[in-house]
């Protein structure tokens, strides 16, 4: 019996591929898209931890606008076209009291929204927001996502 393949995806990374596997990952304030096109099925899933990169440094997918872009770039060249393209999107929550956060994990969440609405790329489920942090375990051959909600400390 062949042990399925398994991935840790690090924050600021993406993975992309058309194989049988699974790669998680924890998501406090940060968001992870997972894109997955179902006629070529392979898929994809980023993890960031900024809404937007300013120009500055380099530019790196630790930042939701360059994430998003890189990873559909990343399923283009495997041959998929936007328009087979769905999205789901999990994480961005408020797991810090401080006062001061910023709002990380809203404006991740919306930055998610605002590109895939501009590149028609239509999201068929999400877990956003709330408290908690989340682990979710992502299969890129059929596109299922597994979630499991972390306990509060």
């Amino acid at each position: 019996m062949v042990e399925e393949e398994k991935y840790y995806l690090h924050p600021s990374n993406l993975f992309v591929s058309g194989k049988e596997c699974w790669v998680n990952t924890v998501l406090g304030s940060c968001v992870s898209v997972c894109l997955y096109d179902e006629k070529l099925k392979v898929g994809g899933i980023n993890h960031y931890m900024l809404p937007f990169w300013n120009g500055e440094g380099l530019e790196s997918p630790r930042y939701g606008n360059i994430a998003i872009n890189r990873l559909i770039e990343e399923l283009v060249k495997f041959g998929s076209s936007r328009t087979n393209m769905v999205a789901k999107i999990f994480g961005g929550g408020k797991v810090l009291n401080d006062v001061n956060s910023f709002h990380i994990g809203e404006r991740n969440i919306a930055v998610a929204y605002k590109i895939l609405g501009e590149e028609k790329i239509p999201v068929i489920a999400s877990s956003t927001g709330g408290d908690r942090g989340r682990k979710i375990i992502f299969n890129p051959l059929t596109g299922v996502v597994l979630q499991k909600y972390l306990n509060k400390r």
